[in-house]
């Protein structure tokens, strides 16, 4: 069997691999929802759904620093890698003990083809066509909830010291765009740092998102952005459902009604 993934490195498999280890959180829980728990050897530190994993899978490191060697020493068929979340040398050195599929995901469309290639490269073709289902459902049904909401500009922040925001070219940015988000920095590929002292004058953002990961922002930080920020409301958000693909996207949906909901009265 040969397979493609979404860098372009095409694969072959004798047989359907069987042996997992997910070095992406919101990937773990998506090979979980299709059906793979069993097949899951290794996960990282960060790998919290669903929560038993933690306690019944062997961890493996995080998503930056892993332990080659016990990586090695579990003998997996294939290891799921992401290109944002794992680096290029973190890749290239798995690669020498077994196949590495490295998922790039910046859209929706990218990530219904990421649960799509799951479905192939693992035999859950009916599950992953399932999910993409659902999703695509809910898609269509938040489109016509969000359709006449005003567009509101925001800056959406993932880390403090320096101040960090999602811009452009990332999957944050579609999930923005989606809730009609205009994204003040969208102009900026990636993670730009940013000077919170110029963001009113230069942007004017009705909100600032702040978000629970990676940067666990709280109440305390919003208390001491605001007055550089007296006219921008300031909101905390659960980083999860704006930055985990796979099949997290459902619950999203209901997470940004929820959010709206909160944002008009």
């Amino acid at each position: 069997m040969k397979q493609t993934d979404q860098l372009g490195t095409t694969h072959t498999f004798e047989t359907t691999p069987q042996r997992i280890i997910s070095l992406v959180p919101s990937q773990t829980e998506l090979l979980y929802d299709l059906g793979l728990e069993i097949n899951i050897i290794g996960i990282t530190k960060f790998c919290v759904h669903p929560y038993h994993l933690k306690s019944t899978k062997i961890k493996v490191g995080g998503t930056k620093k892993i332990h080659f060697e016990k990586i090695r020493l579990l003998e997996p068929d294939i290891i799921i890698c992401n290109k944002e979340e794992n680096t290029k040398e973190i890749v290239e050195q798995l690669s020498q003990i077994c196949p590495v599929w490295v998922t790039d995901i910046h859209t929706i469309e990218d990530n219904l083809k990421m649960i799509s290639d799951f479905g192939q490269l693992f035999n859950r073709r009916t599950e992953a066509r399932k999910w993409n289902d659902k999703l695509a459902f809910a898609l269509s049904d938040f489109k016509q909830f969000i359709k006449d909401k005003p567009i509101k500009k925001v800056a959406y922040f993932i880390w403090k010291n320096p101040y960090m925001v999602a811009g452009s070219e990332n999957y944050i940015n579609e999930l923005l765009q989606l809730n009609r988000f205009k994204n003040v920095y969208d102009a900026i590929p990636r993670y730009p740092e940013i000077a919170l002292e110029n963001l009113q004058e230069e942007h004017q953002p009705d909100l600032l998102l702040l978000s629970s990961e990676p940067y666990p922002f709280k109440k305390e930080e919003a208390y001491e952005m605001q007055p550089l920020v007296p006219k921008s409301q300031i909101i905390l958000v659960d980083g999860e459902m704006f930055s985990w693909y796979g099949t997290r996207l459902l619950k999203a949906f209901t997470y940004f009604k929820m959010l709206h909901h909160n944002l008009e009265q």
